[in-house]
């Protein structure tokens, strides 16, 4: 793979001047890159905000030309990880996949000023707990402290596997597998193993038809089911329960929370290297900087 100029790349993509009811989606999805038609023929507001994440892309576009070229010169040093002064697909991949995933780190940020309360950079399982379920380990029987203190085990479980170095003291990388497990390979087990204490309502290891149904919809006294559940029944039979014993194993649950999605960001980031040689994108991007837009 050819590799471009880091800057070069920047600049050519700042062009930016159901259901009857809903169900419960267990299934985890990459969130999009933009909402914005792609189409590079009209524009390229879906490059914007792909490459900076749709929030900064709406500051960006309060920029005058010059205070972007500022600001792109800094994002782009924080692509080029090796500092060779060049862009590979995978370094801008994991640029577009951290736009992608901001909202991620700002969630981590604001609980960790919560939860770090001896400011020592860490975040342990004792003032995760205090923070959280102090109230109810003080009181002597609060209502629905039973239910809580099956939330605190839980939460305990996952924060033990999310601590590398099993000292129950999180730093912000372990921390953030914590809050959002989905997010890392190896937590993956634990979102997988709290879904299915979810839906198993009968306690056997497994879900079944009913317990599927009955996690993303209920009658409520209403005898004619809408028809997206009579899909769900099917796409059960079908597709979810592989093996045909009328039941979701772990590995069959997997596959269903955790497909193995397209990789939007690889894609975008092969676009963006690739076409970024296109003279008349170019043309463009250096009109837009200059302030002639």
């Amino acid at each position: 793979m050819d590799l471009l100029p880091l800057l070069f790349v920047a600049l050519c993509v700042l062009q930016s001047s159901s259901k009857p009811m809903e169900k419960k989606d267990r299934v985890h999805h990459d969130g999009p890159l933009s909402n914005k038609e792609h189409d590079d023929e009209e524009n390229f507001d879906y490059d914007h905000e792909a490459f900076l994440g749709q929030e900064e892309a709406k500051t960006f576009d309060q920029l005058t030309p010059e205070e972007s070229k500022e600001r792109l010169g800094k994002i782009v040093e924080k692509i080029d990880e090796d500092h060779d002064g060049f862009v590979t697909v995978d370094e801008l991949k994991q640029w577009i996949k951290h736009a992608q995933k901001r909202w991620i780190y700002d969630d981590v940020d604001r609980q960790w000023q919560a939860h770090d309360l001896n400011s020592d950079v860490y975040v342990s399982w004792e003032e995760y707990k205090n923070a959280t379920y102090g109230y109810i380990l003080d009181e002597a029987d609060p209502e629905d402290g039973f239910n809580y203190r099956q939330m605190m085990t839980r939460d305990e479980r996952r924060f033990k596997m999310a601590d590398h170095d099993g000292d129950m003291r999180a730093n912000k990388e372990e921390f953030t597998a914590f809050l959002h497990p989905e997010e890392f390979d190896y937590m993956k087990d634990i979102v997988v193993l709290e879904t299915m204490e979810d839906i198993d309502k009968n306690g056997d290891g497994f879900i079944d038809l009913d317990e599927y149904i009955g996690d993303m919809y209920s009658q409520n006294g209403d005898s004619t089911e809408p028809e997206w559940v009579k899909t769900e029944r099917e796409q059960f039979t079908e597709f979810r329960d592989k093996n045909k014993d009328g039941r979701m194993d772990k590995d069959e649950t997997r596959d269903w929370i955790l497909p193995s999605d397209y990789d939007h960001a690889e894609a975008e980031a092969k676009h963006l290297l690739m076409d970024s040689s296109q003279s008349r994108k170019l043309w463009i991007s250096m009109t837009y900087l200059s302030g002639a837009k």
